[in-house]
C-alpha cells in the first residue's frame, strides 16, 4: 500500500483571514517531516480563481472571489503557507474537492497511491468533498481529526465522529499517522 498526505487549503490568505484554521497548523507542520520520512507522498492543494472570474460557478464561489485577492490566482494569499519541498506536489483547484477539475487522481495513480490521509480546512468543505470523491474512486481513507478544522466545531465533530467513519474512513490524530503499514513499508522509501 502506498499513501499520500493531502493538505488542503492551508494557504496564506485563508490562514490569515479565518481564525478557526490556525489550530491545524501546529499538528500538520509537525506531521510533514514524519510523513515524508515514512515515504508518503505529500500533496498540497490550494484554491485560486482566475482574476477575470471565468471559472466561477454559483454564489458560494462568487462570494470567495469577491473577498478580493485572497482567492485570486497569482496573489500571495493563494500560496501554500507551509514548507513545500521539491518532492511534494502542489495541486491548484477551483472547486471544493481536491479532485474536481484537477490532475490529482492522475498524480496519485502514477505514484501507485491507494491510501489517502486527509487534512485541511474546512472539514465541512474541502475535507468532506475530497473524502467523498476519493471514496468513489476507491481510495482507502484516513482523516486526521486535529489536522482538520471547521468554523463550526460541532459540524467538525459530527463529520469526524459519525459521517466520515460511515463512509469507511479511519479517524486518527496527526501524531498517530503514518503507521508503517499505511505507507510503502520502509521508513525511507523512494518516491
Amino acid at each position: 500500500m502506498r499513501s499520500a498526505l493531502i493538505v488542503g487549503d492551508l494557504q496564506a490568505g485563508i490562514l490569515d483571514n479565518y481564525p478557526f484554521t490556525k489550530a491545524v497548523v501546529p499538528p500538520v507542520t509537525e506531521l510533514l517531516p514524519r510523513a515524508r520520512a515514512a515515504g508518503a507522498l505529500v500533496v498540497f492543494v490550494r484554491t485560486a480563481f482566475r482574476a477575470n472570474g471565468a471559472d466561477l460557478a454559483g454564489e458560494v464561489f462568487a462570494a470567495f472571489y469577491r473577498a478580493g485577492d485572497l482567492f485570486h490566482e497569482g496573489s500571495p494569499g493563494t500560496e501554500v503557507a507551509l514548507e513545500v519541498t521539491a518532492d511534494d506536489v502542489v495541486v491548484l483547484k477551483r472547486r471544493t474537492s481536491a479532485f474536481a477539475g484537477t490532475d490529482l487522481d492522475l498524480v496519485l495513480r502514477a505514484r501507485g497511491v491507494d491510501s489517502l490521509a486527509l487534512t485541511g480546512v474546512a472539514t465541512s468543505a474541502m475535507v468532506a468533498a475530497t473524502l467523498y470523491d476519493a471514496s468513489d474512486r476507491g481510495y482507502r481513507l484516513t482523516v486526521l481529526r486535529d489536522g482538520c478544522a471547521d468554523q463550526d466545531p460541532a459540524v467538525h465533530e459530527l463529520l469526524v465522529n459519525t459521517v466520515f467513519p460511515s463512509r469507511g474512513a479511519e479517524i486518527l490524530t496527526c501524531a498517530e499517522w503514518p503507521a508503517p503499514s499505511r505507507t510503502s513499508g520502509a521508513r525511507t522509501a523512494p518516491r
